[in-house]
């Protein structure tokens, strides 16, 4: 029985629509697990957006893209000589050492590059001199434009600056900049075509268009002193164990570590960790208004979820809401109104 999304289909339509008409030259991203839609189904989404281009995070799924895509397909990690890439003329390579730009120059076929830069991110990208330097002598290479890929959070107008004058483009692709920071760098640098790379924002900017539903599968009465589960834990008090759709597989269960960078924050994170050393865990299910613990760690494509007395549990057959990161659940189903 699946884990279901349900998506209000004239709300999120009328976001995507607001959102591509608030954001000039916008770049779609669509990677990973879709954001929970699938690649495949956003790239279906951004061809009804009317866009020119999308944007990728692997060569890998070029593929999926490209045939329900019919414009330019920028891929976001770095092009290096090992990868199985795609080497189609709609395909844009992001370039990030000089040697690399020097290996595609070498083709015949003169690939089309956006040259990034390394800023605060710290992750890939040529130096302020080796952009600057890279942006006037390419040869052999279509050169799109520059790209930042900044941190997330506000605060960006002065590294931008920086890069902007350092390496000058007529085109820059930039990520994780808020709408203020771009209408300011629209209205001070006119005549450089801004092209910003949105993936959250975009396809999760209305949450509220949003639901995650579970399927109950099954339901057992448990007493006290009751053992359940792979790990035989002890049922404390008296209520039912709910069998419900959505394990490991799924995502469900799964996080990223935490960036506790407030004193509450990390004193929800040291709570929660006493509480997981105990065998506790809150679940993501919830029933009859609140978050349920689970019995046990998820399974793979299941969930034991505890339910007290007097609570009354949902019927074998219901779907209850669950609480997800879209950016990590694989859904069983979608239904899009």
């Amino acid at each position: 029985m699946p884990l279901s999304l349900y998506v209000d289909g004239t709300r999120w339509r009328e976001h995507l629509t607001r959102t591509a008409a608030a954001s000039p030259g916008l770049v779609p991203v669509a990677k990973g697990n879709g954001y929970g839609f699938t690649v495949a189904g956003l790239a279906r989404r951004t061809e009804w957006l009317g866009v020119d281009t999308i944007a990728v995070g692997t060569y890998r799924e070029v593929a999926e893209v490209e045939k329900r895509f019919s414009g330019s397909i920028l891929v976001l990690e770095p092009w290096r000589p090992f990868l199985d890439a795609s080497m189609s003329s709609r395909v844009i390579h992001t370039v990030g050492r000089r040697e690399d730009l020097a290996a595609l120059a070498a083709r015949e076929d003169r690939p089309r590059v956006v040259l990034e830069a390394r800023t605060s991110m710290g992750r890939h990208g040529l130096s302020s001199t080796d952009l600057a330097a890279a942006g006037k002598a390419a040869r052999g290479v279509r050169v799109e434009g520059h790209a930042m890929h900044l941190p997330l959070g506000e605060g960006h107008r002065t590294e931008v600056e920086r890069w902007m004058a350092a390496a000058p483009a007529q085109c820059w692709f930039v990520s994780h900049l808020t709408k203020t920071e771009l209408d300011g760098l629209h209205e001070r640098h006119q005549n450089v075509d801004l092209r910003p790379r949105v993936g959250t924002g975009l396809w999760l900017g209305d949450r509220g268009a949003l639901i995650a539903r579970a399927t109950v599968t099954d339901s057992h009465v448990v007493r006290r002193g009751d053992r359940v589960g792979y790990q035989q834990r002890r049922i404390n008090k008296g209520g039912h164990v709910l069998v419900v759709s959505g394990g490991t597989a799924h995502g469900i269960g799964l996080e990223a570590p935490a960036a506790a960078a407030s004193n509450r924050q990390r004193a929800v994170s040291l709570a929660r960790g006493g509480l997981e050393a105990t065998g506790r865990a809150l679940s993501p299910y919830k029933i009859a208004g609140k978050q349920r613990w689970f019995v046990e760690p998820p399974h793979m494509q299941v969930s034991l979820v505890f339910v007290p007395a007097p609570v009354t549990p949902p019927p074998i057959g219901d779907e209850i809401e669950v609480q997800v990161r879209f950016t990590t659940t694989i859904f069983d189903e979608m239904h899009i109104s």
